[in-house]
């Protein structure tokens, strides 16, 4: 058991804990989240040892073995799989006691140790770890320093996973993983037998793993039961009440002091005064609830369509290799995307995703075949290079700056503040800027140009919750077509309406939500066996349909027609719901005012009443009315 007790920790000037209490029971698997900047990393530290407490106690098991994953991405001469075994310390102990054992007893010994161990089946289990994170057979026997920094960030954590341990702690696993490589981590460390504390960003890796959330929030440590679905939950209600007290301390605040300002002064109620105002100096003030994002912000779409907008036909795409030869991914791919598509790209690393949208963004050239686009295509495109592609020497005011110069200081500095960006924040040098913020600039430079078709290649890596969330939104209400790889599930469920699988040299709809999807990677070499065969088996996906143009358009057309009625009538009870609101609003100000309270004030008092009820009334019904419009347009899209 672990155990945190009045636990106080500073970084420098900077208060992260004080007087934190915490229990982690043997075998708890936790999620320690918390906003950027709250001291998660260094709760880490200090539980590797890294760092100390400045007060309270931490008591750890001393006989733990405790394992985690490096940050650092390194550059070394050890093949993959090589580096993966290092992990397991023991086992290289052994290893080269073996090795340099100076006569058979020795030797024996080594020999029953590594016996012991079950030494035998590390390499085994190593190579199991690498084929999971994503690894293909050949790249085992590669040089670390050969691999890019994200499949580096991958052999860390294969070298975390092999360490033996009795507390496994990772920062961040998912990122830079597929999602193909984060189902299979989630599946292996649901099974992991020890103490599992994790940090992530991905709610729907957390609610497959954590069955305890640690919530890292004004220098406490709070634990909630369940996954990251059921601490939402807790959270809300939690807040509600809280929300609640602090509206009526609020009140009795006020009549405190309205008491003490009327009779602090006539000697008869001087001592009656003096009792509120201890009242008021005992009352622990109960903070208001406030849960509201940091970030808020939209796609802008551009106005003009064009149907489609954008085709590939008998394509080949592919790359071409310094030798001048050329190496075809997806032969003949034939696709349209049209206005209002919003499409979640699937398949497994390698498959050529990536290869698909740097095609369709003309990155890279076609090999053959012909690429057509509508007279009004902007494409908005996020890669995972973008970071390295922003101008680090620049502020974000500037960078803006460049891609519209028309556009005013205001209007920029409006529209960063919506990316966290605020004040003064506009106006640095992003060079010593995190990883998630330069990730938010990029996201900022493809929103600024107020594109048509948006396509994402893994747009959350960097990102923290409340930001997805917010990412997540934006792309619910963006108007314009959507191409997107992720391997966060959760955005993907609430922002696409379609999948397209890329798999075995061939780009088709995917019949099949997520989890339909993790089946068909479980039966994916069987499905490949099938396909080679020429055998339907029924579980591939069925071919892309050949698009009529002319067709689609007189389709849209009258789908627009008949839903016009239906959208007038939803516009009407919005404006109404903002109209009522408005007028609450200004109710409840007359009440917040304290003098309406005072004794020659009874009409003014019972007139606000019954006009907060009716409002309030009347907008419930007002809300009602949109949200069933709203849902019928839904369902009838």
């Amino acid at each position: 058991m672990i155990e945190f007790n009045q636990v106080s920790l500073q970084r420098g000037t900077q208060t992260l804990l004080k007087n934190a209490s915490l229990r982690i029971h043997d075998g708890q698997k936790l999620a320690l989240i918390g906003p950027n900047g709250a001291g998660k990393s260094s709760l880490f530290a200090l539980l590797n040892g890294e760092l100390s407490v400045d007060g309270g106690e931490l008591a750890l098991p001393a006989k733990w073995r405790k394992a985690h994953m490096a940050q650092e991405v390194v550059a070394t001469d050890r093949t993959a799989l090589d580096y993966a075994i290092d992990g397991d310390k023991t086992y290289r102990e052994i290893e080269a006691g073996i090795a340099n054992a100076k006569d058979d007893n020795e030797l024996t010994r080594w020999l029953d140790q590594m016996d012991q161990h079950k030494g035998y089946e590390v390499p085994v289990k190593a190579e199991q770890l690498l084929h999971g994170l994503g690894f293909s057979q050949s790249d085992l026997k590669r040089s670390v320093k050969d691999f890019s920094g994200g499949w580096r960030i991958r052999l860390n954590l294969a070298q975390a996973l092999m360490m033996p341990s009795d507390l496994l702690l990772l920062d961040e696993p998912t990122n830079h993983l597929d999602l193909e490589a984060t189902l299979w981590l989630e599946g292996y460390l649901r099974k992991y037998p020890g103490t599992l504390l994790f940090i992530s960003h991905d709610r729907d890796f957390i609610d497959g793993v954590a069955d305890h959330i640690v919530h890292l929030h004004d220098q406490q440590l709070t634990v909630y039961p369940g996954n990251y679905s059921a601490y939402e939950r807790i959270r809300a209600e939690k807040l509600a009440q809280q929300q609640v007290l602090f509206e009526k301390q609020q009140t009795r605040v006020a009549e405190i002091e309205k008491f003490v300002t009327r009779f602090k002064a006539k000697a008869s109620k001087a001592k009656q005064a003096q009792s509120r105002l201890k009242e008021l100096q005992r009352m622990e003030l109960i903070a208001p609830a406030h849960v509201d994002s940091p970030f808020r912000f939209e796609f802008p779409c551009y106005e003009k369509m064009s149907t489609p907008l954008l085709t590939l036909d008998q394509a080949d795409l592919g790359y071409q290799l310094p030798d001048s030869t050329t190496k075809t991914l997806l032969p003949n791919v034939g696709l349209s995307i049209v206005p209002g598509h919003r499409i979640g790209l699937l398949g497994p690393n390698g498959a050529g995703k990536s290869t698909l949208l740097k095609t369709l963004c003309e990155e890279i050239p076609l090999l053959t075949g012909k690429r057509t686009h509508g007279e009004h295509i902007r494409i908005g495109y996020f890669a995972q290079h973008q970071l390295e592609s922003l101008d680090t020497s620049a502020s974000g005011m500037l960078i803006l700056q460049r891609l519209k110069p028309k556009a005013s200081e205001q209007e920029i500095r409006n529209f960063l503040g919506g990316f966290g960006f605020h004040g003064d924040r506009a106006l640095e040098v992003i060079e010593p800027f995190s990883g998630g913020e330069k990730a938010r600039m990029a996201l900022a430079c493809v929103a600024w140009m107020k594109p048509n078709l948006l396509i994402l290649d893994e747009p959350t890596n960097h990102l923290d919750i409340e930001m997805r969330e917010a990412l997540t939104l934006a792309l619910q209400n963006f108007p314009g077509a959507i191409l997107i790889v992720s391997h966060d599930r959760h955005l993907l469920k609430a922002s696409v309406d379609e999948y397209w699988l890329v798999d075995h040299g061939k780009v088709q709809p995917f019949d099949g939500d997520l989890d339909d999807y993790h089946h068909y990677l479980n039966q994916r070499e069987n499905i490949a066996v099938t396909d080679a065969s020429g055998s339907d088996s029924g579980t591939a996906p069925k071919a892309a349909p050949t698009v009529d143009r002319k067709e689609q358009k007189r389709l849209e057309a009258e789908r627009r027609q008949r839903l016009a009625p239906l959208r007038k009538k939803q516009q009407a009870a919005e404006k109404l719901v903002e109209k009522l609101q408005g007028q609450l609003d200004k109710v409840e100000e007359q009440l917040g005012d304290a003098s309406i309270y005072d004794d020659g004030r009874k009409d003014d008092l019972r007139k606000a009443l019954e006009q907060q009820g009716s409002i309030k009334s009347q907008l419930e019904d007002a809300e009602m009315e949109w949200m069933d419009l709203t849902e019928q347009l839904e369902d009838a899209d």
